[in-house]
């Protein structure tokens, strides 16, 4: 019996491996398609054919591999940092009404301030280095996980808190076995959403006011009208996307099942 389970779990496995294979080839033959499709009618050389991009991106691989870390540094650590913060105080606030009460007009106010703006106010306060950038990219992802986790908490029904506490428990109990597993499908699902809104923030930072990450290598092949390096840069960023993308969303399949 033993061994029968074991071997239906290694099939259902393979199975879905065969499966997100087949499904990330389909992604990539569409993307590539398109692409295709699209500079063949542009006929532009802002806009170079994937035959044409590809040897580049391969030939810049090595060089592109000190941004492409500093990059994922620095999204890795924003994340890291606008989350251990946000995510607590977005759960008090969704659970304590009268906090809520005076703090929600503030988030009002700030949570729709475009944070990219800021971006001149770091750089004076913090310098021209990593600082800057990986402050404007925690503050994008602090506010982002802060919302979603107070509305999340917000909405977990009274009823539930109210079973808890009818058996002994006690508040934390009502936050380990309630309040949590209720609220990080949500918070898990905010951060694979808000890495790519982390990523374009980061692309400008690097692409405004830096001198390192992948945000200045495709600004300095587009300066120097190189768009093939351009693109191929283009290519890492996606990446780098898709790593972050699909480490929150292995997260969120196995934690929140």
């Amino acid at each position: 019996m033993k061994e029968r389970k074991v071997r239906e779990a290694a099939s259902k496995g393979r199975r879905a491996l065969i499966h997100d294979i087949a499904r990330y080839t389909f992604a990539i033959v569409f993307v590539l398609a398109g692409w295709e499709i699209t500079a063949l009618l542009l006929k532009t050389p802002a806009l170079p054919t994937p035959q044409a991009t590809i040897p580049v991106f391969a030939q810049y691989a090595v060089a592109m591999w000190p941004d492409f870390r500093i990059s994922l540094w620095r999204i890795v650590l924003s994340l890291t940092i606008g989350t251990v913060l946000g995510a607590p105080l977005g759960l008090a606030l969704g659970r304590s009404p009268r906090v809520d009460a005076y703090f929600a007009p503030v988030l009002y106010i700030l949570y729709p301030l475009p944070k990219i703006v800021l971006l001149p106010i770091l750089l004076v306060l913090l310098g021209l280095g990593g600082a800057p950038k990986v402050a404007l990219v925690t503050l994008t992802i602090f506010f982002q996980v802060l919302v979603v986790m107070r509305d999340a908490a917000k909405g977990i029904p009274e009823q539930t808190v109210l079973s808890v506490r009818s058996l002994g428990g006690s508040r934390l109990d009502v936050w380990r076995h309630v309040v949590i597993p209720s609220t990080l499908p949500e918070l898990l699902t905010s951060l694979r959403v808000s890495s790519s809104v982390a990523i374009a923030v980061l692309f400008f930072a690097e692409a405004i006011a830096g001198s390192t990450g992948i945000g200045y290598f495709i600004m300095q092949s587009w300066s120097m009208v190189n768009y093939p390096r351009m693109f191929a840069g283009i290519i890492a960023l996606a990446i780098l996307g898709v790593i972050i993308y699909e480490i929150f969303d292995i997260c969120e399949r196995r934690i929140s099942r």
